[in-house]
């Protein structure tokens, strides 16, 4: 009897202490999904030529840089013309904060000029609960055999 008590006891303990563990997983899980889904709507609202919906997914600090869409349109193009012209993309690699308020996805882009890249954003979560785009960093990726 005493063992058994014993054993409920321990397996208790022993659930209790998972559960932080898989929660976090659900959080990080959670904000990665929700962080595609940003840079994938605005990868086809560039497709699109839609400046006012690819700016929708700008950060607060993005946007007081860039104050209104066609300005913001105009510097992708110029400065990110592999993200505003993606020929392939694949998401890649993805990381979130403990918290669930920043995430950092690559996405590796193949541009229609065969030229290869890998694309870091970083996405932060606004008060509604969604991410927002607020930076992104290409490097030309060298090695690539394409995607």
């Amino acid at each position: 009897m005493m063992r058994m008590r014993i054993g409920i006891a321990l397996s208790l303990m022993v659930s209790l202490m998972a559960a932080p563990t898989f929660a976090q997983q659900d959080v990080t899980s959670e904000a990665a999904g929700l962080a595609k889904d940003v840079i994938e709507q605005q990868i086809t609202a560039f497709l699109n030529d839609d400046a006012t919906t690819a700016y929708s997914f700008a950060s607060p600090e993005i946007k007081s840089v860039f104050p209104n869409a066609e300005r913001f349109f105009e510097m992708v193009k110029k400065s990110y013309g592999p993200v505003y012209r993606p020929g392939n993309y694949a998401f890649g690699r993805n990381q979130v904060s403990p918290d669930g308020t920043v995430a950092y996805q690559e996405v590796l882009i193949s541009a229609p000029d065969g030229k290869d890249w890998a694309v870091y954003y970083e996405l932060k979560r606004q008060r509604n609960g969604q991410f927002a785009i607020n930076g992104v960093r290409m490097k030309r990726e060298t090695n690539s055999q394409g995607i």
